[in-house]
């Protein structure tokens, strides 16, 4: 038996979307539609964060504020996340689907922790519409987690443990410390931090990298581990305890840490 019950998986960057792509240029064209050039580095700065913050955390990034104020007369105020939040959300729930392919590795890995007794959950920044796009085709490939804690199911989000703590209801785990969170971005990590979980930060598979199983194949060794090490520095400081390539590299992980 394990020394862990259960481990709560993020899914774009985690567990599906190696590079976290899908929301990416739905935050362009959606500035896009308010006259606002926002790039794709932008974009990805506040990754992890619940979509309203996300878009609430661009618009205080002095490049958009900027942009903002001389088009409309004012800051960006939280009227006017709201405005870009309400034509993010479906444009986001229109591509997800096809950034939905599984992390490679993923499958098997979860085959693993549950011949461990350990139970599968999930926590995610998307919305329940927009995961409502999502689920199905992760089923098809054979991925259910055994929850799935969205960033508009509770009244806070991350960074907060709030999402954590329903993880720890739904699935009947506890204490914290037997529940591994695994996550790409600062703000997932946060949250196992925050729920006082064993964090594992996945460097390659994320947000923080950005690139395709293709494209990192094709680099050169160093520039792979230069991308890694960024992605390691941005883990380790939000909290993460240990840090792992992608998913597929968390049952070794697991059996050191049951050694140790």
């Amino acid at each position: 038996m394990t020394k862990f019950k259960a481990a709560v998986f993020d899914w774009a960057g985690t567990t599906i979307d190696f590079g976290s792509f899908a929301p990416m240029g739905a935050f362009v064209k959606a500035f896009a539609e308010f006259g606002i050039e926002a790039t794709i580095e932008q974009a990805r700065a506040p990754m992890g964060s619940a979509k309203w913050d996300h878009i609430h955390a661009m618009m205080e990034m002095p490049a958009i504020a900027q942009q903002w104020a001389a088009k409309y007369g004012a800051p960006p105020s939280d009227a006017d996340v709201d405005k870009v939040y309400k034509v993010f959300v479906p444009m986001n729930e229109d591509v997800v689907a096809d950034y939905a392919t599984l992390v490679p590795g993923t499958l098997e890995m979860v085959q693993n922790l549950r011949a461990r007794g350990m139970k599968i959950g999930s926590t995610t920044g998307y919305t329940r519409s927009i995961m409502e796009r999502v689920l199905p085709k992760a089923a098809a490939q054979g991925y259910a987690p055994d929850n799935l804690i969205c960033s508009d199911d509770l009244p806070e989000g991350r960074p907060g443990p709030l999402g954590m703590y329903k993880c720890f209801v739904d699935l009947v785990v506890h204490p914290p410390q037997a529940v591994l969170k695994v996550d790409d971005t600062a703000p997932g990590i946060a949250e196992g931090v925050a729920a006082g979980c064993v964090t594992v930060g996945v460097a390659l598979s994320g947000n923080a990298v950005g690139k395709t199983p293709e494209e990192l194949a094709a680099m050169d060794p160093a520039a792979v581990d230069a991308l890694r090490q960024k992605a390691t520095d941005m883990l380790r400081a939000a909290g993460a305890h240990h840090v792992i390539d992608t998913v597929a590299d968390l049952p070794s992980l697991i059996d050191r840490l049951e050694q140790s």
